[in-house]
């Protein structure tokens, strides 16, 4: 099912209102009629109505069409405007134009050209929608400019943006904490490009990623023939980052003896490459970055206390996903409009069910899990619409473990017979699990209607309350 571009259109004779209504309706273009052009800036300006093109008569009651250009035009809205008038003058189309307009169609009207006119007006805005969102892309790509362009509104996330904002222009050590996947690298490249140290280099590393013989060489560089493979020297990233920002991501991978010379680099600004004796100043913020409970690692002799205090300056913690749900649907529908562009396909929007899913997933993989999803989503649909199929991906493993969890024919370690109540019950909850909590594909694959299920969980929930037991109904949902 392709989405309907929605045409509004304003004119005070009914006559070619309803013919104007009839020739795009047939073609699969959604409608809004006006008589007055008043109206339709009112609900307009006030986002009761939405509309991708509109249509308007010239001389109306009220405020002409031109009027009406000039108003909307005023408020910012770009929408494209076709104004239509039986004056075949010069003058007039030249002032219709003038006054914002994207095109101006003479009377009688020649519907074959009305339509060219709405298809390129479509077009048009589709491209500069795009545009805007690859401007986007190349943004966050390279790095942000500022905190603006990551995506976010909730109250966990504004306290990170806030403390990063504010501590941009210091020259503060800052560790970044939070989960796999929250952003942290996304945070890092926007403290770099607000603060002083901007027009130098960020240079990152993830230190997990790199083997332990080969870390320190990438850190603090060496000499010609220091090691077996060291052909010739190199310098290192604490050098590159001259000036600049190094971004140290998963510190807390980094072994006791990387941490005890990095330690040192912090308290005297010198870094040695291995090979050499002479000692170089180094001039470089540091931030870092862990999923790790550092203090945990301390207690366990993992990382150092005396690196931890050094490091951990300004802390900056980013709330998993899964905590702040609000989130979701507004970086779903920015990585939507990222891989549309990028993959040079139509813009797409999301089902119901598709929308719930998102909502109701837990996201461990937060947010890189999201996008993965979307990218996916985007890359596999075939329509304009996304539905659930399409954000849903289950491996047979994990879905040969849920299957041993939450469906079994016995209700105990005990083995005991279930009923076949018990059993339907079972399957409901099975399947609700299966599809992580949309009810409306649940219903659908059960073959019932959605106030039969919602029934049957009531009562499931009621007699698991009453046994002690609420968390069946409860998992499937989370």
């Amino acid at each position: 099912m392709l989405k309907k571009a929605k045409i509004l259109i304003i004119d005070d004779d009914r006559d070619v209102q309803e013919l104007i209504t009839s020739f795009f309706k047939v073609r699969n273009y959604e409608v809004l009629p006006y008589d007055d052009a008043q109206k339709a800036l009112e609900d307009l300006s006030q986002h009761k109505i939405s509309c991708d093109v509109i249509i308007t008569d010239l001389m109306l009651p009220g405020i002409s069409g031109i009027e009406f250009t000039q108003r909307m035009k005023a408020l910012g809205n770009g929408t494209p405007i076709i104004l239509i008038t039986a004056n075949k003058k010069v003058e007039v189309a030249v002032e219709a134009i003038g006054s914002g307009a994207y095109d101006f169609v003479v009377k009688p009207l020649h519907f074959p050209q009305l339509l060219v006119s709405v298809e390129r007006a479509l077009y048009l805005t589709r491209v500069q929608e795009e545009n805007s969102t690859l401007k986007t892309v190349v943004q966050l790509q390279e790095g942000p400019t500022s905190l603006e362009g990551i995506v976010g509104k909730s109250q966990g996330i504004k306290n990170a943006l806030d403390l990063a904002r504010r501590v941009s222009k210091s020259t503060a050590n800052i560790l970044i904490t939070g989960e796999s996947g929250t952003g942290k690298e996304v945070i890092a490249k926007a403290i770099h490009a607000m603060g002083a140290r901007k027009k130098a280099p960020f240079i990152a590393i993830n230190c997990s990623a790199i083997p332990e013989n080969l870390l320190e060489s990438e850190l603090f560089g060496h000499a010609k023939g220091s090691f077996t493979g060291a052909s010739d020297k190199k310098v290192g990233l604490f050098e590159e980052a001259e000036g600049g920002t190094l971004f140290l991501d998963e510190i807390g991978d980094l072994n006791l003896p990387l941490q005890a010379k990095l330690l040192r680099v912090l308290q005297e600004r010198k870094i040695k490459r291995i090979g050499e004796n002479q000692y170089r100043p180094v001039n470089a913020r540091i931030l870092s970055a862990t999923h790790k409970n550092l203090r945990h690692e301390i207690v366990a002799k993992k990382f150092r206390e005396d690196l931890f205090f050094r490091l951990n300056v300004i802390p900056i913690w980013i709330p998993p996903l899964r905590e702040r749900k609000e989130d979701i649907l507004p970086l779903a529908e920015f990585f939507l409009r990222k891989f549309s562009a990028l993959n040079n396909t139509r813009l797409k929007q999301f089902s119901k069910d598709a929308l719930e899913y998102l909502m109701n997933n837990s996201w461990p993989g937060n947010v890189r899990e999201l996008e993965n999803t979307i990218e996916r989503a985007v890359v596999l649909s075939s329509s304009d619409l996304i539905r659930l199929d399409d954000v849903v991906s289950i491996g047979h493993e994990e879905m040969s473990e849920k299957s041993d969890s939450a469906f079994n024919f016995t209700g105990s370690s005990q083995s005991k017979i279930l009923t076949v109540e018990e059993l339907v019950n079972k399957y409901v909850q099975h399947v609700l699990q299966l599809n992580h909590g949309v009810k409306e594909k649940t219903a659908r694959d059960l073959q019932i209607d959605r106030k039969t299920l919602y029934r049957r969980l009531r009562e499931i929930e009621h007699d698991e309350s009453h046994a002690g037991n609420g968390n069946g109904v409860a998992s499937a949902l989370n």
